[in-house]
Parts: C-alpha cells; sequence; structure tokens
C-alpha cells in the first residue's frame, strides 16, 4: 500500500516506461504493444514489471483476451500521455523556433466548422507557410476535449460550448451565425410556413449531447410539437449533405454552410432563437506552438470576412 506521493523524478522512472505503458494501453496487449513499438514480447514485459514495481501497484488486468487498465493504470496513462504531448510540443516548438516554416498543428473541429471558415484559413496558412503540417480531426465537444487537455490537439473549432467544468481552458470567439433548417432544392415544403408543416417530413438532427440538439429540442417544445417521429441523428456534415439531396429529408445547419452550396434551399420556417457563436476552445495554461500561433492568427482573419455571408456578427 502506497503511504506517501511517489518521487518520479528520482531517475528510475524513464521515458521509455511511459511509451511502453501507453502502447500496452493503446493496443489491448503486450503482445500487440510490442509489435507496435517493434520491440521483443519479454522486453515490454520487463518494462511494465518495471512501472510496476516502481509505483507499488498493477497497472493492468490481464486476460484472456488482453490487458485492462486498472484504476491506477487509468490516472498513470492519463499522465503519461500529457507528459509525451508536452514532450513532442516542446519538440515542434524548438524546430519552430529554429525554422519559422515549419512544425505541426492538429485541429480538432465540430460539425460543420470545416465548412467554410477551416478550409479558407488552411489554405491561407499554406499559402504562407508551406512547411506547416496541419492535421484536423473531427468529433463532438465532448469527445474532443480530452485530447485538447492531453496535448493531442492544439485547438478545437467549432460552436463554442460551456466550459464551466474545464477550468484549465479558455475560449475565444470568430464570430456569430444563424442557424437554418435547409432541404434540398426543389423540397416540396418549400413554401412551408410553419414548424408544424414540417412534421410530415424525415429529419435530420445533431446527436443528444450537442448543444445544437438541445436547442432545437426547446424550439418544438415552444411550438407544443414533439421531436419527429421519424429522424435520423447524425454529426457527418457529408452523409448529412448526402441525405438532403437524395431524400426529402430536413435538417437544421449554419447559415453559411447552406448559403455556400447552391444545391441546398433555406426554407422559410426560421429559428430565430438558434444562433451559432463560433470559435476556438484553447488549453488556458498550455502556450501554443509557432505553429498553432500561425494557425489561430488565419482563423481569427478568416472570420472577419464570414459575417457578411453568414448574416451574423464578428466576435
Amino acid at each position: 500500500m502506497i503511504s506517501r506521493p511517489l518521487d518520479l523524478l528520482s531517475g528510475r522512472l524513464k521515458l521509455r516506461h511511459l511509451v511502453l505503458v501507453t502502447a500496452i494501453a493503446e493496443q489491448g496487449s503486450v503482445l500487440r504493444a510490442a509489435e507496435h513499438l517493434h520491440l521483443a514480447q519479454p522486453a515490454v514485459t520487463r518494462g511494465l514489471r518495471e512501472v510496476e514495481h516502481l509505483l507499488g501497484v498493477e497497472l493492468f488486468v490481464r486476460g484472456p483476451r488482453g490487458v485492462t487498465p486498472t484504476l491506477f493504470g487509468e490516472a498513470f496513462i492519463e499522465h503519461a500521455r500529457a507528459v509525451q504531448a508536452e514532450l513532442r510540443r516542446a519538440g515542434e516548438r524548438i524546430a519552430g523556433l529554429a525554422d519559422g516554416d515549419a512544425g505541426t498543428v492538429t485541429v480538432g473541429t465540430l460539425l460543420t466548422a470545416t465548412n467554410v471558415l477551416l478550409p479558407r484559413s488552411i489554405a491561407a496558412l499554406k499559402a504562407d507557410r508551406p512547411g506547416i503540417t496541419v492535421i484536423v480531426r473531427e468529433g463532438t465537444f465532448d469527445s474532443l476535449v480530452p485530447r485538447l487537455i492531453d496535448g493531442d490537439l492544439d485547438v478545437i473549432l467549432g460552436r463554442l460550448n460551456p466550459i464551466e467544468d474545464h477550468p484549465g481552458l479558455r475560449q475565444l470567439p470568430l464570430y456569430e451565425e444563424p442557424v437554418l433548417l435547409v432541404a434540398r432544392e426543389g423540397h416540396p415544403a418549400g413554401e412551408a410556413e410553419t414548424l408544424a408543416d414540417l412534421m410530415a417530413y424525415p429529419w435530420i438532427l445533431p446527436l443528444e449531447q450537442t448543444s445544437l440538439r438541445q436547442e432545437l429540442e426547446q424550439v418544438f417544445r415552444r411550438n407544443d410539437l414533439p421531436l419527429p417521429r421519424d429522424r435520423t441523428e447524425c454529426t457527418s456534415i457529408l452523409t448529412i449533405r448526402s441525405l438532403l439531396l437524395e431524400t426529402d429529408m430536413i435538417a437544421a445547419l449554419p447559415a453559411l454552410f447552406v448559403r455556400t452550396d447552391s444545391r441546398l434551399l433555406e426554407l422559410r420556417v426560421p429559428l430565430p432563437s438558434v444562433r451559432r457563436q463560433v470559435g476556438v476552445t484553447l488549453p488556458g495554461a498550455r502556450a501554443l506552438t509557432p505553429a498553432g500561433k500561425a494557425m489561430l492568427s488565419h482563423l481569427q482573419q478568416q472570420a472577419q470576412h464570414l459575417d457578411a455571408t453568414a448574416g451574423g456578427a464578428p466576435a
């Protein structure tokens, strides 16, 4: 039993130990971790035993189908990933300082954030500094926040979500835009005037854990209407667009997405209470790398040009 804080800076814990433990967690077994790291299985097993002996606890439970992190393992893995992410960022920052035209920036993006702002910003960044590599990862806000905290992401771009439960984060608004009800060009509901007129058609709704879904549910309640019975729940913008073009489905999408696609129709039924404040979520204490700062600068510049198209206002 551990009776005092562990001194992990004594030199006994090595960086290779952190790499081994995170690889085992990600691969689900010692054998697959060894293959992934191009090491012999006994070497990985020995390294794991060294870490467990140093910590005085078991990090994994062995089973017939692999290994599962214990409570101690989950805690250690979280910190091990954060340490590795910080070291990667340190290397990128040094490289960026040595060569201002190099580096990598990883952007987490939410539903439809990639439609206009991000492509324009990436294009401008690459024109300015072609040596910077941009990595884009899509997901929901809840799924991307842990990766931002761990250092796997530099920024999250998209609709700003509440961050009261994450005091280590900060947010920078970029612009605001309305959300519109949309269907394909030529849709039979093109002349509909009320939300009730649209209830006979199939709908595409965001997932329950998204802010947009919660706001849309409030709109239905205010109109004394249930959620559409015939609905698909989706956050993949490519899937949503394909469904809209090939069926009579209806969806609620940001104005920029609708007004830059000639094959989509903005329906007459308004959603005045539903607007998106688009911005970036950043780690509060961790400084951006030079590549990350360049990406943020271009996001801010491109956002200033979008308010007229979006029908909103720059933040």
